[in-house]
Order: structure tokens, then C-alpha cells, then sequence
């Protein structure tokens, strides 16, 4: 069964807690490889895409984005993940020295998480920052959603440095559990159980099978996940305005062209001296035709 590049929805009847399972193959590769990225780093990625669907498929994003940043002072300076609400993901890292036989906490020492929700809209985005507490991407995942959102979250994840994968499990606040007390903490000592092999090969329904077999679950269809980057032109474009004019022309009295390469998916923009001039000119529209100058 094809479990490539999918998110699986599901709830379990007659309680609070709500999971998903997610399997990147594809996309993983693609927003991988345009970089040259050490083992080390594209694990951690893998295990923050695979997050970033996971809590992307819990929110009402309605055209939005959701960023994940693991922000470090060590050897690794920064982690970036982006989701869109249709489930597009990116991803980049920056990091400093040779990361050989570094393990993930050394390398985010004394550093930050960052969650930001982009609406998209015009809408003010919303940011949580708060230190990194945890050993791994799953740990401090889990820290912020307990200690920022005050919501009880669980999540295992994986990646083989081919393909990433995930599940987590989420108690809804809103519901009250009169009638199975005991789901929250019988659900996660089940799904503690799970090993790495399963995640990355088996199926949503076979897995959910295997951990929750006398569970009464409901499994939702799934959804498609894609490699997307947002980068072009126009978002380039609006970056050098943002610059200034003046700024902007020093930059081509040195260089001749600005030279501008995607982080993300490596997509190379160039600006000359007439690109520039274009960029600065405002477009005056006569009344009465479509004349512009």
C-alpha cells in the first residue's frame, strides 16, 4: 500500500483525544535536494517537517502558513520548516563547523524555539518564543505545547535521512472525558510503543491497528502532501523595496547586479541596473484609458 507523502487523520469515539500520521518521501527529497546538509541536520529536518504537518493538520490555518524555527547559539544557528494549510512544506538549516558526531542537543544549545502562525490575509501574525527545552525535536514540541498552550500533546517521530514520519496524539481541552477517564493516559502508553520501523513503513490503518487494536477509532481520509516554496520575482522584488532606493543603487555601483538565491530551494533572481529602476518607478494611471507611464 502506497503511504508516501500522506496525512491521516483520526479521533478516537466517546473521547478527547484526536491523533495524525504523517510519511514524507517525496517531498522530503525534493526541499532536501538543492543542499548539501550533514546526516545529523537532515534528520532533525526530517523530524521538523514531519512535525510541522502533524500540528498544521490541528489548526485552522484558512490560507495560511505555519513556521517552526529551532534557533540555536551552538553549532547550528538555525532550523526552519514552513507549512502551508494545504499541507505544502519547505525547509532550510544554517549552521557553523563540521557537525560529524554532534548530537542534536549540542547543537541547539542555549537556543530558542520559535511557532509562528502567518494568516496570510493581511491578518497580524501570531509568534511564540520560548527556550529550548528537550533532547530532541519531539521533546521540545511537546514542552511548548504543554507550557504555551496549556494542551496535552504527544508526538514520536522519525527519519532515515530518506523519508520522515510521525504521529501524534492531542487531548481537545473543550472535551470532557466523563465517559473513559482513563483514555488520555491508556491511549499514550500504547502509542509509546511504537517503534521507528513502523512509522516509516507501515500504513495509517495498519498501524493504527497494531497500537490500538481494542480501540475504537475512526480513521478520516487522508490528504496529500506536496513540496511547495512560495519564493518568486515579485517576493523578491518587494524585499529590495522594503531596502530602499538609495540602498539598493549603492549595492549596483559595486556589484553591477544583485544576485539573490532562494534559501529554500535554491531558485537564483537577478536584478540589474533596469530591473532596479522599474522596481522604484511608480506606475501612474491616466483617467479614462489604460495607459500607463
Amino acid at each position: 500500500m502506497q503511504i508516501s507523502d500522506q496525512l491521516h487523520r483520526f479521533l478516537f469515539e466517546s473521547t478527547s483525544v484526536r491523533g495524525n500520521i504523517v510519511h514524507l518521501d517525496e517531498s522530503f527529497s525534493q526541499a532536501l535536494q538543492h543542499h548539501d546538509f550533514p546526516a545529523v541536520l537532515s534528520q532533525a529536518l526530517g523530524e521538523l517537517m514531519a512535525a510541522s504537518v502533524l500540528l498544521a493538520a490541528t489548526l485552522k490555518l484558512q490560507g495560511g502558513a505555519l513556521v517552526l524555527q529551532v534557533q540555536g547559539k551552538g553549532p547550528l544557528k538555525l532550523l526552519v520548516v514552513e507549512c502551508t494549510s494545504d499541507l505544502g512544506i519547505r525547509a532550510t538549516a544554517k549552521w557553523s563547523e563540521d557537525l560529524g558526531a554532534t548530537s542534536f542537543s549540542d547543537m541547539v544549545s542555549d537556543g530558542h524555539f520559535v511557532i509562528t502562525l502567518d494568516p496570510r490575509d493581511g491578518g497580524q501574525p501570531y509568534q511564540g518564543i520560548v527556550p529550548v527545552k528537550g533532547g530532541s525535536i519531539a521533546e521540545i514540541l511537546q514542552n511548548y505545547m504543554q507550557r504555551s498552550e496549556q494542551i496535552d500533546t504527544r508526538m514520536w517521530l522519525t527519519c532515515n535521512g530518506k523519508s520522515a514520519a510521525g504521529m501524534l496524539v492531542q487531548k481537545l481541552p473543550d472535551r470532557p472525558d466523563n465517559a473513559d477517564p482513563d483514555a488520555w493516559n491508556r491511549i499514550t502508553m500504547l502509542a509509546d510503543t511504537v517503534q521507528d520501523e513502523e512509522l516509516l513503513n507501515l500504513a495509517a490503518v495498519s498501524l493504527i491497528k497494531r497500537l490500538f487494536n481494542e480501540e475504537d477509532v475512526r480513521l478520516f481520509k487522508e490528504q496529500a502532501i506536496k513540496f511547495h516554496c512560495s519564493c518568486s520575482r515579485e517576493s523578491v522584488g518587494n524585499m529590495l523595496r522594503m531596502l530602499g532606493e538609495e540602498e539598493v543603487a549603492d549595492i549596483l555601483a559595486e556589484q553591477h547586479t544583485i544576485d539573490i538565491n532562494c534559501d529554500f530551494c535554491n531558485a537564483e533572481y537577478h536584478f540589474d541596473q533596469v530591473d532596479a529602476e522599474q522596481l522604484f518607478t511608480a506606475e501612474i494611471v491616466l483617467p479614462g484609458n489604460n495607459v500607463r507611464h
